[in-house]
């Protein structure tokens, strides 16, 4: 019995000593791989995990689109995040996180856009128009504004992207917009995404008119592939109309291996964090073209992004560029002429063609001093070179005539431009107006002011208004120029050339 019993407890300390040795042995084997090999065994794990992920990612139950007072983004279980993970082109170098941010995309026809106010604003980011191909010419042209856009948002801390407005009717067509656009934005700092924007394709004045849906998706791709290769990444823009359930688009195709840029003007804007009522994948919601930003006169597109970057992007390009001035002429249209001019008394020559607080008043010309005029623009300024140096002056306040004597009607011993001057008995001022009784509008944007004059210190710009918005004016001087007007039930005056009978 005793030796049945040394026996059991013997075997017991046996097994007991090889289960202590093997784990011991166990550790040993797992230190050393772990010491050794350390990368590889990493590397291997996250490989092995990236294989599991499906595809395509199941989609979650969302708010149907008949819903638009809670527009809801479709996502996938994984927060709506990963799929950009497995399926996206995502940018690497300023590391893409999952925040939502905001900003704006803007080209030439904001004008001067002053990038220190926008900044204050508080925007996260900017989509810069670069550029475009001619609808007719097929040429690639550079947007007149864009590389000062570039430079100033990223002075001012904004993070940049890019996009293109394309009309292209080949594979290759795309592939050159590509690199040309690749290769303009190579020196700027380009952290968000190069979209893609093709529009107008079924008008038959498009160069893209005869070109079927699976076509313009093919040559969009070539696109898209082509500024992916170069580093940047790729996004598609379209309107939500033309996306859903491929009505325009390949879009079930594109958003596989694309972000996408989505349009869609709802009116309902009290829950844009959660993404459009859209069926389909949305990375970029443009969700108005009416947005009104400091720093930009003109309405502007505003846009959410379901992601964000941990830094700012390093240009590829650090050779150093040029600095680049604005196109204060971008929103009008100058026609090209070559004459001598003089003040009909005196006028100012500014730096811009604008009345506004951005403006500068360089010079004043008086009558008997010569300035070539090199245009002509149908919003009543004119382009004139003095002493080799460009100005802008109201063009209502020049002559050709050189002979003609300075206009006056006034002691000359005051120093008030004759422009300025106002001979009407009614309201206090000199100046005569004829009455009239018609509805108006702006040509572009005009400033309404407190007294007929530019330069009159008192003369305070009471009101700006835009293209589109109507009011009465009831008195014209066509000596000078200028038209009193009906605002908001105040009595104001501007500059006639700038408006137009509204229709």
């Amino acid at each position: 019995m005793i030796q049945r019993r040394l026996v059991i407890v013997g075997m017991f300390l046996v097994i007991l000593l090889v289960a202590v040795g093997g784990a011991f042995l166990l550790i040993n084997i797992v230190t050393k791989v772990t010491e050794d090999e350390p990368v590889e065994e990493k590397v291997e794990a996250v490989k092995t995990e990236e294989e599991a992920i499906p595809e395509e990612p199941e989609e979650e139950i969302v708010v149907t689109e008949e819903d638009a007072t809670d527009p809801q983004i479709t996502v996938t279980v994984e927060t709506g995040q990963a799929l950009e993970v497995s399926d996206l082109v995502s940018s690497n170098v300023a590391g893409e996180n999952t925040s939502i941010t905001y900003g704006i995309d803007v080209s030439k026809f904001q004008g001067t856009i002053d990038w220190a106010q926008v900044a204050g604003s508080g925007i996260d980011f900017a989509m810069v128009r670069v550029g475009y191909r001619d609808s007719t010419t097929g040429e690639i042209k550079a947007d007149s504004n864009a590389k000062y856009n570039m430079q100033e948002a990223e002075k001012n801390g904004i993070k940049i992207g890019a996009y293109f407005f394309s009309t292209a009717i080949t594979n290759d067509e795309a592939i050159e917009e590509a690199d040309w656009v690749a290769s303009y934005i190579s020196k700027y700092a380009i952290t968000y995404p190069v979209g893609y924007n093709c529009e107008g394709f079924e008008k038959s004045t498009s160069r893209q008119y005869s070109l079927s849906k699976d076509q313009r998706s093919d040559i969009a791709m070539a696109f898209l592939k082509e500024i992916g290769a170069k580093g940047y990444t790729p996004m598609f823009y379209a309107s939500r109309n033309e996306l859903s359930a491929d009505a325009k688009w390949k879009t079930s195709t594109i958003e596989k291996s694309y972000k996408i840029w989505m349009a869609w003007y709802n009116q309902d804007t009290s829950n844009i964090a959660n993404g459009p009522a859209y069926d389909g994948q949305c990375a970029m919601w443009q969700y108005t073209n009416q947005g009104s930003v400091p720093g930009i006169k003109q309405k502007v597109d505003v846009d959410v992004a379901y992601f964000g970057y941990n830094a700012t992007a390093s240009a590829q390009d650090t050779s150093g560029r040029e600095e680049a001035s604005a196109d204060v002429e971008a929103l009008m249209k100058f026609d090209e002429v070559n004459e001598t001019v003089t003040a009909k008394s005196q006028t100012n020559l500014r730096n811009i063609p604008s009345q506004g607080a951005d403006s500068t008043v360089m010079l004043t010309l008086t009558n008997g001093q010569t300035a070539t005029r090199t245009g002509v623009s149908s919003s009543g300024w004119s382009r004139v070179v003095y002493d080799g140096v460009t100005y802008y002056a109201v063009s209502s306040y020049l002559t050709t005539d050189l002979s003609a004597p300075a206009q006056t009607t006034q002691p000359a011993a005051q120093e008030q431009p004759a422009a300025d001057q106002s001979t009407s008995t009614d309201t206090g001022f000199r100046t005569k107006f004829t009455d009239v009784n018609e509805v108006v509008t702006p040509k572009e944007v005009i400033n309404l002011r407190s007294k007929p004059s530019v330069t009159d210190t008192d003369s305070v710009v009471v009101a700006t208004v835009y293209a589109g918005t109507t009011f009465t004016r009831t008195g014209i001087n066509n000596e000078y120029g200028w038209s009193r007007v009906e605002y908001n039930g105040q009595v104001l005056y501007c500059v006639s050339s700038y408006l137009k009978a509204a229709e």
